[in-house]
């Protein structure tokens, strides 16, 4: 099938459907969405664990555009932001322009157009692509010897296996990242023992989640400018990290707190908090939010190794101290591969060159959306657009804005293609380094999913979110270049 269009979006996730919902928005027919799945939701479908939740207020974690009255707790679970995304995409009328099941494995540009190809060939001609798939759905798996030996069941936690039952088990989990805080306390009761293997031990907050009640969901929905301002209050709360991220001195306060939670907690058990404390500044790492994990850790059937996992055997997990762990089960919260949000695809830009070939040393892009040599492919959520303390939701819809006024320029003044400009592109990736050092991301004492195998941050915006919302408004046109 050979279809032909304006724009492609590719994914139908928070970015995906925010690019398209607006295109729609402002009047814009000729465009589809590209879906490797059968459903919308991206992350939020993909990840189905026990106790999947978000760890942004829920206001926030929505568009402006389509607020969501209805939201039943202050962080909302998986079911409920999956639903949002279904009724954003019914509200937009954009189901009748996605293509479910294209897996897309090549870009090619021809100097006035792209040419999308997806693994079952089929072709979408598009003038321009927006990559919309964002940089959580490649699950990291690590390489630990004699894991294909392994005669248990093994699955990372964004696979999740609903039909192995974990009732009785012996179960390993591998990595304390912000989805095994989650799901350990929820598997916790009903598993033989739990044995979990940490890296590093993160430093993790109280959660204040709440139910929303019901009469306050009323009143957001009928004066809606209620639930703005309490938007507004939430993003102007979260702005105030910013400060501390990058100046760690100012970040002592908040570790504080987390201290507190740990003595508080773990007052009964310090052999146990020993372990789980952490060795580096607050925030260096993402931080991670719960009531419950602690708790979970404290249970006489489970068990925190911090020993460094070498080998896995047929029946257990094998650390450094030569101990063998038995487990029938072993379940990887390790992550995503957060640097290669393109993953296999093959990206062709002017005079041949691939995106692989120019990213070798590591992801760049101006305003982590333009790369030069690559006209009219717009990235969502590309590189150092991340945050560590607010809404990605906020950072897409400032990306739509510039992906809209990109388009609009193509149009007022006849030109093929808009190209980032080299040197422009260069120079915002200096600052944006050169911001970022002294960070607590840079120099907090860790090393997180943040940083590159260089030491580089590639991954994170570096300041506050109406700075970027205030530099994405417009496309500057001396960034950039206007191919006739």
């Amino acid at each position: 099938m050979i279809e032909t269009v304006d724009v492609a979006i590719v994914g139908s996730g928070f970015a995906g459907l925010g690019a398209a919902a607006r295109l729609a928005g402002a009047g814009r027919d000729s465009f589809v969405v590209l879906e490797k799945g059968d459903s919308v939701g991206g992350t939020w479908r993909d990840n189905t664990y026990p106790g999947c939740a978000c760890d942004v207020q829920s206001h926030l974690y929505s568009f402006s555009f389509a607020p969501n009255p209805d939201w039943t707790r202050t962080f909302a679970r998986q079911p409920e932001i999956r639903a949002y995304l279904e009724s954003i995409t019914d509200r937009y009328g954009l189901r009748e322009r996605i293509r479910f099941g294209r897996e897309i494995t090549g870009l090619e540009w021809d100097g006035t157009r792209w040419t999308v190809t997806s693994a079952d060939g089929d072709v979408v001609h598009a003038r321009a692509v927006v990559w919309g798939t964002g940089p959580l759905h490649l699950p990291s798996l690590p390489d630990i010897a004699g894991l294909d030996e392994f005669t248990g069941t093994v699955f990372h936690s964004s696979r999740w296996d609903h039909d192995h039952d974990l009732r009785g088990r012996r179960v390993a989990v591998i990595g304390t990242g912000a989805s095994s805080i989650q799901f350990v306390p929820q598997i916790q009761p009903e598993v033989a023992s739990l044995t979990l293997f940490q890296r590093t031990a993160p430093w993790v907050l109280p959660k204040p989640d709440r139910e929303i009640p019901g009469a306050l969901r009323a009143l957001y929905r009928l004066v809606p400018a209620v639930q703005k301002l309490q938007r507004a209050l939430i993003y102007g709360r979260n702005e105030m990290l910013v400060g501390g991220f990058l100046n760690p001195a100012r970040m002592k306060v908040v570790e504080g707190f987390a201290r507190a939670y740990l003595d508080r907690k773990f007052a009964d058990r310090p052999d146990l908090k020993a372990k789980v404390t952490p060795d580096f500044t607050i925030g260096c790492k993402r931080i991670l939010m719960s009531n419950d994990y602690y708790s979970a850790l404290k249970r006489d059937n489970v068990d925190v190794v911090t020993e460094k996992v070498v080998r896995v055997t047929e029946t257990g997990v094998v650390t450094a101290d030569g101990i063998s762990h038995e487990v029938d089960t072993i379940i990887f919260g390790t992550g995503f591969r957060v640097g290669e949000g393109m993953g296999e695809v093959t990206v062709t830009g002017r005079d041949g060159v691939k995106l692989h070939d120019v990213w070798a040393d590591g992801p760049e892009a101006l305003l982590g959306t333009t790369v030069a040599g690559f006209p009219n492919l717009f990235l969502m959520i590309g590189p150092n657009t991340g945050l560590g303390h607010s809404s990605m939701v906020y950072m897409i819809e400032s990306q739509t804005s510039f992906i809209l006024d990109a388009l609009r320029l193509l149009d007022t003044s006849g030109a093929r293609a808009l190209d980032t400009r080299r040197d422009r592109q260069d120079a915002f990736n200096a600052d944006v380094q050169k911001r970022l050092e002294g960070s607590v991301w840079t120099s907090g004492g860790c090393q997180s999913w943040y940083l590159d195998e260089n030491g580089r941050n590639r991954t994170l915006w570096p300041g506050y979110t109406f700075d970027y919302r205030r530099r994405t408004r417009a496309v500057n046109p001396a960034d950039h270049e206007l191919v006739h």
